[in-house]
C-alpha cells in the first residue's frame, strides 16, 4: 500500500529552492504551503506521515487522525505537538537539532553588530544624503560600541550558546554563561559558569540560546531587567515567549536598557501593535536566524533521514521518547 505523505506548510522551508523529491521516494507526497487551523484535520485524515513546520497536533487534533502514524517536525523545537498523547496513539515524532547552528550564531552576531556600530541607522543617513553634506570626512549619529573588554552574557550553553561565546572571546570579550542544567562537564576556559542573577549584573550583552520550558517563559520581566546595567545590550534568537515584551519595551523607552536585537516575537507572525515596535533602540529581523540555505538543506536532508529510519524500524531523533 502506497504511503500517504502530507507536508502542511511547506512553503517557509521551501519558498522554491529546494526540491522535495526525497521524500517523494517514500509515498504519495502532497504539499501545501500553509494550513490555517480548520484545515489540518481535513488536510492530513488520510495521512500515514505529515511534516510541518508550526502546525499545531493538540490532543484534540491527534484523536481525529486516526491513520497518523508520524509527525516529522521541520524544527528543533516540538512544542507544537503534544507529546503525550502522541505516545498514547502510537505517533512516533521526530525533530531537527543541530541544523542552523552556525546560521544562528551568524545572526546572533549580525545583531550585536548593528547595535555597536548602529549599521543600518547610518547606513540609511549617508543614503539621506547626511554624509553627502558634512564638513569633515566622517560622522557618526551614534555613540559607537567596542567590544573588546565587555562582558558577554549566554543564558544556555548548548552548541548555539558555546559557538556564541567561542566568537565573544575571539573579540576579546569577558565571557559568562547560565544554564540550569549541571555544567560540571564544561570545560571551555574562556566562559565562566554563573548564577542567572550573577550574569545578569554583570552582563554588558545578554544573549538568550536555551529552549522554551514550562520554567522559563518570560523569564526576561521587570524584575530581571532590573538587575541589568542601563547601558546592557539584549539579544534573542531563541523563542519570543522568553521575554516579557512589555517590560523590554518600558525600559527601552525609559533608558533602563540600551538595545535590542530581536529575531523572534511571542506571537509570529506579530500583531501590528507589539510594543515593540514603538521601542527605543530595538531591532528586527523575522525569524530568519535558521533560514539560510545551507541550514535549510541540512534540515531536510535530516528530515528524510529521519523518515526513512522510522520506516526501517529504527529511532532516529525520536523526541516520543524523551520522557
Amino acid at each position: 500500500m502506497t504511503l500517504q505523505i502530507t507536508i502542511l506548510d511547506g512553503e517557509a522551508l521551501n519558498p522554491g529552492d529546494l526540491s522535495w523529491s526525497d521524500l517523494e521516494q517514500f509515498g504519495t507526497l502532497t504539499v501545501y504551503p500553509h494550513s490555517k487551523p480548520n484545515e489540518v484535520i481535513p488536510r492530513a485524515i488520510n495521512a500515514d506521515a505529515v511534516f510541518t513546520n508550526k502546525v499545531l497536533f493538540s490532543k484534540e487534533v491527534l484523536s481525529q487522525l486516526p491513520k497518523l502514524k508520524y509527525i516529522g517536525i521541520f524544527a528543533t523545537g516540538y512544542n507544537v505537538v503534544d507529546l503525550d498523547a502522541a505516545r498514547q496513539r502510537g505517533i512516533h515524532v521526530t525533530n531537527i537539532p543541530g541544523y542552523s547552528t552556525e546560521s544562528v550564531v551568524q545572526l546572533t552576531w549580525a545583531h550585536l553588530l548593528n547595535l555597536t556600530f548602529r549599521l543600518s541607522d547610518h547606513n540609511d543617513s549617508v543614503k539621506h544624503g547626511d554624509w553627502s553634506q558634512c564638513p569633515n570626512f566622517c560622522y557618526w549619529n551614534h555613540s559607537l560600541i567596542e567590544l573588546s573588554g565587555l562582558t558577554f552574557g549566554t543564558i544556555g550553553y548548548g552548541a548555539i550558546g558555546r559557538r556564541v561565546t567561542q566568537i565573544a572571546d575571539a573579540f576579546g570579550m569577558n565571557v559568562l554563561a547560565y544554564t540550569p542544567r549541571p555544567h560540571s562537564k564544561i570545560t571551555d576556559p574562556f566562559v565562566q559558569m554563573v548564577t542567572l542573577e550573577s550574569l545578569l549584573k554583570q552582563s554588558d550583552v545578554v544573549s538568550l540560546h536555551c529552549p522554551l520550558t514550562s520554567e522559563n517563559p518570560q523569564m526576561i520581566n521587570s524584575e530581571t531587567i532590573a538587575l541589568m546595567k542601563p547601558t546592557a545590550l539584549l539579544l534573542n534568537v531563541s523563542r519570543g515567549l522568553l521575554i516579557d515584551e512589555q517590560a523590554l519595551a518600558d525600559a527601552l523607552n525609559s533608558e533602563r536598557l540600551a538595545g535590542a536585537g530581536l529575531d523572534v516575537l511571542s506571537e509570529e507572525p506579530p500583531n501590528s501593535s507589539n510594543p515593540l515596535f514603538h521601542a527605543r533602540n530595538c531591532f528586527f529581523t523575522p525569524h530568519i536566524a535558521w533560514a539560510t540555505l545551507a541550514a535549510r538543506k541540512r534540515l531536510l536532508k535530516i528530515a528524510v533521514e529521519n523518515f526513512r529510519s522510522f520506516l526501517n524500524g529504527k529511532t532516529q531523533n525520536d523526541v516520543t521518547s524523551i520522557m
